[in-house]
Formats: structure tokens, C-alpha cells, sequence
């Protein structure tokens, strides 16, 4: 999975992005400081792993993991070549969803590009930027899709699609907000990759005292949930600072801190529920002395499928898996005793996986 992080200058977006990845992109009180798009792969937190790899002693754990793409501040104009330029938005077009990180505190010592704090301006800024840089992409389509329809009569739904998604965009509206008439329109539209078709998460970057009832008494966070809810995005609440801070602290001194914060988990766990939740993703897990290893995969999987992220042979000659919740087996003990209790099920090819089924693939190429 990879997350492109975005967002006007003086966001907080590198600093989230550092506490995150502890990558150490460069953050200071400028727009424009991170020239670069700075790439980190984090693991996802997931317990189950752990006690896992301790019932079976696994030489090696693998979790699961996410890439963040950390792109520059953009700014009005930004797909004109205003700022920075359009040149980060191509970086965007290659990841799964955009992590848009508003802010939503006060703070006289870090300057706002726009000179005042307003989450929905801000959002507006940035949406309109992405829809401009979409409408240049499908005005270059359209054209080269016109000429070629002239000898081929078969691109003429094609171009249809194409005119009607840059009308829909002209309207101020994302992509994703228009109904496909068809499973095959909305396949073509998928292809286009365009960059107000990704899936968005919200990150409210606050002060810590909203923080401590996530957001609930902040006017701003209010307004960035009501915008949410209607273009069907992700919200999380997180204080870049604070994330900055306990990025430093071993994974002991984290919890204690954040027990003291009277925080549950931290911004990468809300950050990967989101996400997960947003796109439709679960975990499975395997488990023995070897390794034990969490696969993510769409919700929805079957077995096969699941077995083809192992390896495509898995899913090619796949027989059969022999399933069981991950805490069904941590109860019994043993594999062995498990299977004893009966808990091992054996299912076939229409099997859909759930998440913290831990599973064996059987197969034959």
C-alpha cells in the first residue's frame, strides 16, 4: 500500500511525515522545504504477529508494511506551475490514496501560507488544484482519442466517458463522485489514474489539548469531518508535534506516554485503520517456525486469491486452506491441539478470508 502525504505548506505534513517514518525529511517553518518527494516504508502495527511468533518461537516476523510519499507543499496555481509546480502531482498519481493532512490549530508562530487558519479553504485550495491537473490530462486524452475514433468507430465510448468526466470536473467535483453507468466505464475510468479519483484520508492535525478528546471540541475538526462525510473520505485526528516527539521514545516509553496523554494508539494505528477501512483491506496471517507473516489483501478475497499473494503457484494449483482464527489457536496452544478440538476448517476455492484467519495453503502445480 502506498499513501501520498499532501497538503498546503506549514501543515504539518513533513513533521507527520518524520514521526511516521522517522525518515527525517526535512521540516522548518517555510513553504517549499521539502524539494524532493522523501519515500519511507513503515511497518503496520499488528499484535497478533507477535504472540504468534511466540507460541511457535518463528525465527523471522514480517508485518505488513506501508509506503508514504511525502510530497511538497502545494499552493494555488500549483498545477499552472505555481510554487513548486506541477511536477509533484505526477508523485501523487502513483499511490493508492492521498493522506491530506489540514491544520487545525492556531499557533501565531508558524506562519499560514494563506495568512489564517480555515480547513475548508485550505481543502478547497488543494481539491481544486488535483481537479485542474485531472482536466489538463483528459483535455489531452479527449484530443488524442478524437483523432483515433475518426479510423476506429470502438473508441467512441471511450471518448463519451472522457467528455463526460471532464464536464463532471469542470462542475468543481472529484472524479470519484460520478456514477459509472457500467462495470466496464468504470474499469476505463479506474485506467486513467486520475488524481481526484484516489481514495482520501483526511489527518486534522491539532493542538494537544483537542487532541486529548479527539477532536470533538475543535470547530475546525468539525468542519473537516463535515466535509468528509460527504465526498465519503477518512478522518483521523493527530498532533504532528506530539507524534514527533514519541517517535524518539522506545515502543515501552510510547505507550506510557500515551497512556498519560489518555491516548488508546498513536497516529500511525489511526493512520492504518483509515486506511485499511478506506480501501478495503484486511490482513490474514501465517504463522510457523520459520516465519510468522501478515498479508494484506481487499476484503472480499477468496481463498485463492489470498493463496496468489503468497505466490502466484498457491494460487494457481490451490487444493485447498486449512483455516483458523488467529485466537482460536493462541487459546488452544498448538496448532496440534487446535486441530485435536476440531477448530481447523478446511475450505475451498470460494472461501472468503477474514481478517486474523491464519491459514495454510495447500496446492498443487
Amino acid at each position: 500500500m502506498r499513501l501520498g502525504i499532501v497538503g498546503l505548506p506549514n501543515v504539518g505534513k513533513s513533521t507527520l511525515f518524520n514521526s511516521l517514518t522517522k525518515a527525517g525529511a526535512e521540516a522548518a517553518n517555510y513553504p517549499f522545504c521539502t524539494i524532493d518527494p522523501n519515500i519511507g516504508v513503515v511497518t503496520v502495527p499488528d499484535f497478533r504477529l507477535g504472540l504468534l511468533a511466540n507460541m511457535y518461537s518463528s525465527k523471522k516476523v514480517t508485518p505488513a508494511v506501508i509506503e508514504f510519499v511525502d510530497i511538497a507543499g502545494l499552493v494555488k496555481g500549483a498545477s499552472k506551475g505555481e510554487g513548486l509546480g506541477n511536477q509533484f502531482l505526477a508523485n501523487i498519481r502513483e499511490v493508492d490514496a492521498i493522506v491530506h493532512v489540514v491544520r487545525c490549530f492556531e499557533d501565531e508562530n508558524v506562519i499560514h501560507v494563506e495568512g489564517s487558519v480555515d480547513p475548508g479553504r485550505d481543502i478547497e485550495t488543494i481539491n481544486l488544484e488535483l481537479i485542474f491537473a485531472d482536466l489538463e490530462v483528459l483535455e489531452r486524452r479527449i484530443s488524442k482519442t478524437t483523432r483515433s475514433a475518426m479510423n476506429d468507430k470502438s473508441l467512441q465510448t471511450e471518448l463519451k466517458t472522457l467528455k463526460k468526466l471532464k464536464d463532471w470536473l469542470e462542475t468543481g467535483k472529484p472524479a470519484k463522485t460520478m456514477e459509472p453507468e457500467s462495470d466496464d466505464e468504470a474499469a476505463f475510468i479506474r485506467s486513467l489514474d486520475l488524481l481526484t479519483g484516489k481514495p482520501v484520508i483526511y489527518a486534522a492535525n491539532v493542538d494537544e489539548d483537542s487532541l486529548a478528546d479527539d477532536g470533538a471540541s475543535n470547530p475546525y475538526v468539525a468542519d473537516v469531518r463535515r466535509i468528509a462525510a460527504e465526498d465519503g473520505s477518512e478522518v483521523f485526528v493527530i498532533c504532528a508535534r506530539i507524534e514527533e516527539e514519541i517517535s524518539e521514545l522506545s515502543d515501552e516509553e510510547r505507550a506510557e506516554y500515551l497512556e498519560e496523554l489518555g491516548l488508546k494508539e498513536g497516529g500511525l494505528e489511526k493512520l492504518v485503520t483509515a486506511s485499511y477501512h478506506l480501501l478495503g483491506l484486511i490482513s490474514f496471517l501465517t504463522a510457523g517456525e520459520k516465519e510468522t507473516r501478515a498479508w494484506t489483501i481487499r476484503r472480499g478475497a477468496k481463498a485463492p486469491e489470498a493463496a496468489g499473494k503468497i505466490h502466484s503457484d498457491f494460487e494457481r494449483g490451490f487444493i485447498k486452506a486449512e483455516v483458523i482464527n488467529y485466537k482460536d489457536l493462541l487459546d488452544s496452544g498448538s496448532y496440534a491441539a487446535a486441530r485435536e478440538k476440531g477448530l481447523i476448517r478446511m475450505e475451498g476455492k470460494e472461501y472468503v478470508v477474514q481478517d486474523g484467519d491464519t491459514i495454510i495453503f495447500r496446492f498443487n502445480v
